[in-house]
């Protein structure tokens, strides 16, 4: 019976370290050097509970560490019952507020972010998981209390804490060089990183049309709704003027390729499809020249910093992020894989079709 509880006890040990490990290993997924995963984590999570940037930057590599460490402390037989299981306990407890309130304001929708871009989940399936882990470590400390190992020995879980949090400091530094780079590629083989200064593309005031007498007419008064600064001129200068596509990417996003492919294919089936143009989040840059290769075309866009580019989208919102926009004004804008807003040929088709009401 004892080797029973033994075998059962290391099973719920070996299930909890597992999703505390994978949990931190799921948030600087596939490459801690590439800042998007982490970055993604902050602005979506930490930002909208009121952390500013930098306290951000420090908390996230803070609570990574300390996944870290609780999962490989919980296969050790240092301080179980008196400070790494009770100390596991309270941080899955304060996981389960913070997800009941995503879920009673937000409701259940988008990835919330606990396995990072490894596993996405829902709100409810982390609150879920969380309670089954809580529940797992109390029935541990309940029924098989007699076969947890009670050594004590303060000073080596300090040490694992300390080194698995200073590693993520290392692996992932506070701060890096941002990158506000604007390529424009004329084919697929031009893979050359310039720096420039945002697209500078104006459309004349008039239009001058030559007739056997010379004559000059002026422009008939623009279509669509009235004009308006979008504020994504920053981007690009004639953003704001006409029908245009501004896309937000991440270039080594398998949706956003799928986005880009659509986008491609309705531009070639419709002459008059507006003018698209991209922003590409600093994570893989270098992945650029294929997906454009996947997408069929290639198109005018910028590489900006990776928090600039949350910030432009929108904390709320999630790649691929497609813009409808007409006179600067947004007609539409599809965002995420998944929910009302997720990108759809067949709704933007619908929408360009559309006239000023």
């Amino acid at each position: 019976m004892k080797d029973t509880l033994h075998i059962s006890s290391w099973s719920i040990r070996g299930i909890v370290a597992g999703l505390f490990l994978i949990s931190a290993i799921g948030k600087i997924f596939p490459d801690p050097s590439m800042y998007g995963t982490i970055s993604t984590f902050e602005v979506q999570q930490l930002y909208p509970m009121g952390f500013s940037e930098l306290l951000a930057k420090y908390f996230s590599r803070t609570l990574i560490g300390i996944e870290f460490s609780l999962g490989i402390l919980l296969l050790f037989p240092f301080n179980l019952k008196k400070w790494v299981i009770p100390s596991i306990i309270l941080m899955l407890a304060v996981f389960c507020v913070h997800l009941s309130i995503e879920i009673a304001t937000k409701g259940n929708v988008g990835n919330c972010g606990c396995f990072g871009s490894l596993l996405p989940m829902t709100p409810v399936q982390a609150l879920m998981k969380n309670l089954l882990s809580i529940g797992l470590l109390g029935l541990l400390l309940w029924k098989h209390d007699d076969v947890i190992p009670k050594k004590s020995n303060f000073l080596a879980m300090t040490n694992i804490i300390t080194v698995c949090i200073l590693a993520m400091f290392m692996l992932i530094p506070i701060f890096k060089k941002p990158t506000d780079v604007v390529e424009t590629q004329s084919s697929i083989m031009d893979t050359t990183r310039v720096q420039l200064d945002p697209v500078q593309t104006t459309v004349p005031a008039t239009t001058v049309m030559t007739n056997p007498k010379d004559t000059v007419k002026t422009p008939e008064k623009p279509l669509g709704p009235k004009q308006k600064k979008s504020g994504f001129a920053k981007y690009y200068a004639n953003i704001d003027q006409g029908k245009k596509i501004l896309a937000f990417f991440a270039p080594s996003c398998e949706h956003c390729q799928a986005t880009a492919k659509e986008l491609t294919e309705m531009k070639k089936a419709n002459p008059d499809f507006p003018e698209i143009q991209i922003l590409f989040m600093d994570e893989a840059p270098e992945e650029i020249p294929n997906f454009f290769k996947f997408a069929g075309a290639n198109y005018p866009y910028k590489v900006i910093e990776i928090i600039e580019f949350w910030n432009a989208i929108g904390n709320e919102k999630n790649v691929p992020g497609v813009c409808y926009l007409w006179n600067g004004n947004v007609m539409k804008f599809y965002e995420g894989t998944e929910g009302p807003n997720k990108f759809s040929g067949k709704d933007l088709k619908l929408q360009l079709q559309k006239t000023k009401k």
